[in-house]
């Protein structure tokens, strides 16, 4: 079994400039494309909840594209318990392997840096993504490979024992019950986004990227699937690196979700499936969940009625040499009581949100 005192913590690797030495190999690591995946999986979920004109048939293949799994299978009798009959809490993972891509090469594993709980309140009305950071230290139940059992970065959840380890993981954390789970693959980014013609985000300082050399000017830039990579994937340069990083993909975000959103796309049938067939080919749903049921529950909500939410936190702390996200109990138990309750509106007239308009 794992050892939990050791320096080096258990689960995924970190990011270095040249890659990581993980269990005696070199590894590249792309867990930004994995937010880039899980970036395009909410925007087509929500895009999907909103089209309520789109023809059922059609909403009835794109369910046929979804791969399935069954990540509640095996999972003890004491999980949380569902608060609010109507309202939705569901997982969405981003793993770099979810379409048979290897992200980590020669390490074997699922590995995910993304991790966001979407919760649909009773009202159907709105939807909150509330990113949770990989690096958040948590308790980690024993999996059955005997890793776990003890308190280190969530996103060793899911390389220990995939989404049903995850799953156990967030609803001991947050005492959230989980109803779905959307697994997404990044293969199929690129091509949702520039099935849109491309989104503008607006910059708020100019930057350039040592890694992909590319300059984001300040002001809105236009961006198609490559450079939309390299925007939400940048790190270094960034003030608050990875902090910026995230309130950049919550920015490209909002930007996808209000241009698949848009009377122009939802008015040209050509732009609109393609985005759709790319989108709904890269994710993996749990057995339960279907697109007709959604589509049909919750055709009145679009981009505008999103909010982006960041687990309240300390910011990061070193540990043993390593750097973790603390959680801020208390504004975090609120949060999560809040989602519970099915009270996220007054949680957020009364806290602080991503919605920016810009990001660095």
């Amino acid at each position: 079994m794992a050892n939990p005192t050791r320096t080096r913590p258990p689960g995924p690797p970190g990011n270095g400039a040249g890659g990581t030495v993980y269990r005696g190999r070199t590894v590249t690591p792309r867990r930004n494309w994995k937010l880039i995946s899980l970036i395009a999986g909410a925007a087509v979920l929500v895009l999907l909840l909103g089209v309520g004109g789109y023809a059922a048939a059609r909403v009835a293949g794109l369910n046929g594209n979804l791969k399935r799994t069954d990540p509640f299978a095996g999972l003890s009798s004491d999980r949380p318990h569902k608060t609010v009959d109507g309202a939705i809490n569901m997982l969405l993972v981003g793993d770099d392997n979810a379409d048979g891509s290897r992200g980590y090469q020669g390490v074997s594993g699922q590995r995910t840096d993304a991790i966001v709980l979407l919760h649909v309140p009773a009202s159907h009305d709105k939807a909150y993504l509330i990113s949770i950071p990989r690096d958040t230290y948590v308790f980690v139940p024993k999996a059955k490979n005997g890793e776990g059992g003890y308190k280190t970065k969530i996103n060793a959840a899911y390389s220990y024992g995939g989404a049903p380890l995850l799953i156990q993981t967030v609803e001991g954390f947050t005492d959230v019950k989980i109803d779905h789970l959307m697994v997404v693959g990044f293969q199929g980014f690129k091509t949702m986004t520039d099935a849109l013609g491309g989104v503008d985000v607006t910059v708020a300082k100019t930057t350039t990227d040592p890694r992909s050399k590319r300059t984001f000017t300040k002001g809105v830039n236009h961006l198609d699937g490559t450079a939309a990579l390299d925007y939400v994937r940048q790190r270094y340069g960034l003030p608050g690196s990875d902090f910026d990083r995230q309130k950049r993909l919550q920015v490209f975000l909002k930007a996808l979700l209000a241009k698949a959103t848009s009377s122009g796309t939802l008015t040209d049938p050509g732009k609109l499936n393609a985005f759709l067939d790319a989108a709904t080919k890269s994710v993996t749903v749990d057995n339960d969940f279907s697109l007709v049921d959604m589509a049909f529950q919750f055709k009145g909500l679009r981009g505008k009625d999103v909010t982006f939410v960041t687990m309240p936190n300390v910011g990061s702390v070193t540990m043993n040499g390593v750097s973790y996200v603390k959680s801020d109990k208390e504004k975090a138990a609120s949060l999560f009581k809040a989602v519970n309750n099915d009270t996220m509106a007054q949680w957020v007239q009364s806290n602080k949100t991503n919605n920016a308009d810009s990001g660095n």
